[in-house]
């Protein structure tokens, strides 16, 4: 039987190691894999590293680490657990793996490059468990989600549920802007609000509720109606826009802004017993004009407040915003840039179109005059702005 000694020595003959200033000449190369524990983790690791404590390696390492001919640098505190899971990689078809003679603590001593990492404390661990079970999120996932920013146009039907989702998610800011009031009209779907909050402003009604269901999200509010001299200065600095707003001016507007920002929109839309969402990411796919080049005839668009909508719509159309806003985030899967997702609530179906750039489009095609951001209003007459002046009405 063999002595522990002996049975690393055996080890590290059949696996390849590195010095430390070897796996520096790596970086950027190759996929620095961190197997301490959490403890050792917090205290420091090598910028870039995937963290799997060995005890959970075997079970994760294949989702988080798929590609199997990707080089891999495996590090450990002083380079002894590090050989025995460079085997184990090397047993499950990895086929570039090395093991760091010296570990971090070598690494740190020589004065080589680390971070301090930003982890989740005991009680974020507990909250966000079912996320930090899925390999794709994982915890670094759920760190992006609380450092990450998103702005939802609307606190009304679409915003609601998106707002609820976001920041269940732990999405660490959340913008909203609205500049209308709580209506006993509104609470038939905007689940935001309630009927103690009657006439109170929206923006701080979604607050209270977004602060309650979540402390770890920093509220930003605009009460305000988003206008040419303003939305640059909103948008700018957001991660992505959730777009629920109901009216044209609105929304030819943020396409400008977006597309001069840089700043991805997931557009949504609902009417009676349908709704559409879809990705306006810069530049990457269409954006709104190539989608709508110009806003229909007033009679052949009527509004929600005009034309009715069934409440529970804008909660289904509103949780796949906040799904694509979080894959857009976390660069997750397969978001819904060129295409049209719509669906039908009668029908119970949903059925995907394919949108293309318009390489003529007169705001991001090939041959587009510079962006002016300028308001709508005059070309969209008469009904799509509200009467109140907000931005949102579903």
């Amino acid at each position: 039987m063999a002595t522990f000694r002996e049975l690393l020595a055996r080890t590290k003959s059949e696996i390849r190691e590195v010095d430390t200033g070897e796996a520096e000449a790596r970086l950027g190369e190759a996929r620095f894999l961190d197997i301490r524990e959490l403890d050792e983790y917090q205290q420091g690791m090598i910028p870039g590293s995937l963290f799997i404590p060995r005890g959970h390696l075997e079970t994760q390492v294949e989702a988080k680490l798929p590609d199997k001919h990707q080089p891999v640098v495996i590090y450990c505190a002083a380079g002894v657990r590090s050989v025995f899971a460079a085997k184990t990689l090397e047993d499950l078809g990895y086929s570039d793996v090395v093991s760091m003679a010296g570990g971090f603590g070598q690494w740190k001593n020589e004065g080589r490059p680390w971070i301090t990492p930003a982890v989740l404390d005991p009680d974020q661990r507990l909250r966000y468990h079912r996320h930090i079970l899925l390999p794709e999120v994982g915890e670094a996932g759920q760190q992006k989600l609380l450092e990450s920013k998103i702005l939802l146009l609307g606190a009304g039907g679409l915003g609601s549920p998106a707002a609820l989702y976001l920041a269940a998610a732990g999405v660490g800011t959340l913008g909203v802007v609205d500049m209308d009031v709580v209506d006993s009209s509104n609470l038939q779907r905007q689940i935001l609000h309630n009927v103690d909050r009657l006439g109170e402003r929206k923006v701080d009604s979604a607050k209270k509720t977004l602060t309650t269901l979540n402390p770890d999200v920093d509220v930003v509010t605009y009460d305000t109606r988003l206008a040419a001299d303003n939305v640059l200065d909103v948008v700018e600095g957001y991660d992505v826009v959730v777009d629920g707003t109901d009216n044209f001016p609105t929304r030819y507007l943020l396409n400008d802004a977006s597309l001069l920002t840089r700043v991805p929109v997931v557009h949504g839309s609902i009417f009676r017993f349908e709704g559409q969402v879809t990705v306006f990411d810069p530049y990457e796919g269409p954006c709104y004009r190539c989608l709508l080049p110009e806003p229909p005839p007033p009679e052949l668009a009527p509004s929600c407040a005009e034309a009715g909508v069934l409440g529970v719509l804008p909660g289904i159309v509103g949780s796949i915003q906040a799904l694509e806003a979080i894959k857009l985030v976390l660069d997750l899967g397969d978001p819904l840039r060129g295409r049209l997702l719509a669906y039908d609530a009668l029908e119970q179906s949903f059925r995907t179109f394919k949108v293309r750039r318009d390489p003529r489009c007169p705001s991001c095609g090939e041959d587009a005059p510079p962006i002016r951001i300028a308001d709508y209003d005059q070309y969209c007459l008469p009904h799509a702005v509200l009467a109140d002046g907000s931005t949102t009405g579903h």
